[in-house]
């Protein structure tokens, strides 16, 4: 491999802002903000819109919206006889 051309892999929390959920990996993501960990180090913080604690497929709140019978009209279709 070339020196000096992959960018940096390291320790960074990734943190929920809607679920105040947050979990400790690696990424080459950066960032100017900062969090002490539960091992009392400081990471860089990453904040995300959404994760597994607050996805409504993971969180079993998952819904189907159908405005125009879309779903209906496809088990009625498809519907064992």
């Amino acid at each position: 491999m070339k020196p000096d051309i992959h960018p940096e892999y390291k320790p960074v929390v990734f943190q929920d802002v809607s679920s105040d959920f947050a979990f400790l990996t690696r990424s080459t993501l950066s960032s100017k903000e900062t969090i002490k960990w539960e091992d009392g180090q400081e990471y860089p913080l990453v904040k995300v819109e959404i994760s597994s604690a607050s996805h409504p497929f993971y969180t079993g709140k998952h819904k189907i919206v159908d405005t125009s019978g879309r779903v209906d009209k496809f088990r009625r279709r498809y519907a064992k006889k």
